[in-house]
Order: C-alpha cells, then sequence, then structure tokens
C-alpha cells in the first residue's frame, strides 16, 4: 500500500523518480506510464501535476538550474575585485565541482538536445544565453581598459566554456574518470590559464596574476600527473 503523500510531496516524488529514468533513457525512451507506475500513481495523477511529459521534463530541467543559484555566483565572481586569472579560475571551478545531479542534469541536456530540438532550444535562450552575455559584458569592459585583445567577446567566452564543458563531457558521458581523475581545482587553474594566455595583452612577465606565479604552477602541475601515471603503470 503506498503511503498517502501531500500534493507537494507526491509531485516531488513524481519528479525524483522522473529524473532517473530520463537521466538513462532519454526523453523518448521514457514514458509517463512507467514514471507513474515507478511512482506507484496512475497516469492520471501524473497528468493533475504535469499537463504533459514535455512540460514534466521542461519542470525538472528549471528547478535543477533555480537550485544550484549558479548564475548568481557566477555574476558575484564577475563583479569581484580579483585579478583575471583568479575571477576565470573561480568560473571554471563552478561548472567542474560536480555532484550526482549535476551529472544527471549533463544526462538530461544530451538527451534533450539530441532527441527534443524545442526543449533543447527553450533551455539555450533560458539559461545558457545569460552565461554569454554576463561574460561577454565582462570580456568587453577588459578589451577596452586594453588588458584583452580586440576579439569578439561573446566567440570568446563562448571558447572559455567550451574547454571547461568538454573536460567534464569527456569525464562524465564518456567515461574519462574510469582512465585519469582529475582535481577540479587544478584544471580550472590550467584552463584559465591556457586561455588568459591567449587573450591577455602583452605584459611584461610577472607583471600580471598570470605570467607570474601563476604561469609556473599551471605549467609544473601536468608533468607531476604524468610521472604518477607512468610510475603506476610499471
Amino acid at each position: 500500500m503506498s503511503l498517502r503523500l501531500s500534493a507537494h510531496d507526491r509531485r516531488q516524488q513524481i519528479i525524483t523518480i522522473a529524473v532517473g529514468l530520463f537521466a538513462r533513457k532519454g526523453y523518448q525512451g521514457t514514458t509517463t506510464r512507467e514514471i507513474a507506475e515507478k511512482a506507484g500513481v496512475n497516469e492520471a495523477l501524473l497528468f493533475r501535476h504535469f499537463p504533459s511529459k514535455e512540460n514534466l521534463y521542461w519542470t525538472i530541467i528549471e528547478e535543477q538550474c533555480s537550485a544550484r543559484g549558479r548564475r548568481q555566483r557566477i555574476n558575484q565572481i564577475l563583479k569581484s575585485e580579483d585579478d583575471d586569472f583568479q575571477i576565470f579560475s573561480k568560473m571554471a571551478q563552478e561548472f567542474l565541482v560536480r555532484t550526482p545531479r549535476d551529472t544527471e542534469m549533463t544526462r538530461l541536456l544530451w538527451f534533450t538536445a539530441l532527441e527534443n530540438h524545442t526543449l533543447s532550444e527553450r533551455f539555450f535562450r533560458t539559461f545558457v544565453a545569460d552565461y554569454y552575455e554576463s561574460l561577454g559584458s565582462h570580456i568587453r569592459g577588459r578589451i577596452r581598459q586594453g588588458k584583452f585583445r580586440k576579439v569578439d567577446p561573446l566567440l570568446a567566452a563562448r571558447g572559455f566554456f567550451g574547454m571547461v564543458v568538454y573536460h567534464f563531457l569527456i569525464q562524465e558521458l564518456f567515461g574519462g574518470e574510469k582512465y585519469q581523475k582529475f582535481d577540479p581545482e587544478e584544471v580550472s587553474a590550467t584552463l584559465a590559464g591556457i586561455w588568459l594566455a591567449g587573450m591577455q595583452s602583452p605584459a611584461p612577465s610577472g607583471k600580471n596574476g598570470f605570467n607570474g606565479n601563476h604561469a609556473r604552477a599551471t605549467r609544473s602541475q601536468p608533468a607531476k600527473r604524468t610521472h604518477k601515471l607512468a610510475a603506476s603503470k610499471k
């Protein structure tokens, strides 16, 4: 006999069940009947809470994105008085410190992109575009100040986020973490350093956050990992 739950608790139960199924089987591969059965309810009750499967899927994406508060933290980082290296390292770390829920979310979004372009486009407009705009605006300001090279700010922002996102996709979706584990702080510092090396206007060595100690620290880290991996194979 199923427990009697409040409408709010029942709704959350359906969402929890749906997240697990969607993350494993995708949007097309999961039916509302299957979700209802796993949640111990009938489809009619499920549709009282969510008018359609698309509405349920979007609710999951919207709630998980909003609950993380990542957008607010990114904006706070961009408004801080930290140097460029610290700002970009912290932003990268925001995305690279992952939880099981983050991994589920990644799978949901990839299924969305592959199976249902309407939801994917909606996700981009609602959540992703704002990251590009915020970072692009910051880059534009640094270009005006003469700190960054003259490039398309939005394209530069996409390049930075592309490095970060590609890393965790390799680790989470393509099984990279089974072969090689990375410390998020180290990855964040390395990617921020690589990106800044291509963006910063020429400056004497040691005169800014990246060209000095950060550059030396970033160069030395991969060598340490290579040594460890080589030793483990002997």
